[in-house]
């Protein structure tokens, strides 16, 4: 009991403070992850390439440069004719630019047509207590709810209301708690936690 007290924040209070305040907090469902601020809602709009995502490029009338890449560990793509080329932290116009200005600078194409599709995001990872926990497709739009579907639905003892994800954004990793309408990104992390109770 007192352990769950300290967890919820009545230090200081005393023993039978402490211990009262528990019981109210174990009634209420208070866990752990409960005082996390709220992770932003994820912005499709917004997407930037990251490492895993598998890319169709097509460059129109052009065979032998369309085709599927995959940004690889340095955040690049392998393309003929240009090489590696920076994606990761980039949109899919961004990219569509870099390589139409790689192409004409190379003297390879003078006028090329480039689109840049998202055929595979990197995944989300669902751990805690959920009935398969593991790594999953990311599907755009897909919120907590969704993935906790995926993932084969609650266990008896999960927090059901909430839960923490460990976003990486630029390299830095944010950990924020989400509920059932949050938007989730490519490459979260979901944990579900377990009830005190």
């Amino acid at each position: 009991m007192l352990l769950n007290a300290t967890k919820c924040g009545l230090q200081g209070v005393g023993r039978r403070g402490a211990l009262l305040g528990s019981v109210g907090l174990l009634i209420a469902g208070c866990t752990a992850g409960h005082n996390l601020p709220p992770l932003p809602d994820y912005q499709a709009g917004a997407y930037r390439l990251g490492v895993g995502d598998l890319l169709r490029i097509l460059t129109f009338g052009e065979e032998q440069l369309t085709g599927e890449y995959r940004v690889d560990d340095q955040g690049q793509i392998a393309m003929p004719l240009i090489g590696g080329m920076p994606a990761s932290g980039k949109s899919a116009k961004q990219l569509e630019s870099d390589i139409s200005r790689a192409l004409v600078k190379g003297d390879f194409l003078k006028n090329p047509h480039i689109t840049v599709e998202v055929i595979a995001y990197r995944p989300i990872f669902v751990l805690g207590e959920v009935a398969k926990p593991g790594q999953y497709p990311y599907q755009p739009g897909m919120t907590f709810l969704t993935a906790i579907a995926v993932a084969g639905g609650f266990t008896y003892r999960a927090v059901q209301e909430y839960g923490e994800v460990v976003r990486t954004n630029k390299g830095v990793a944010v950990n924020g708690r989400v509920t059932s309408n949050t938007f989730l990104a490519p490459g979260d992390v979901l944990q579900v936690v377990e009830r005190y109770f």
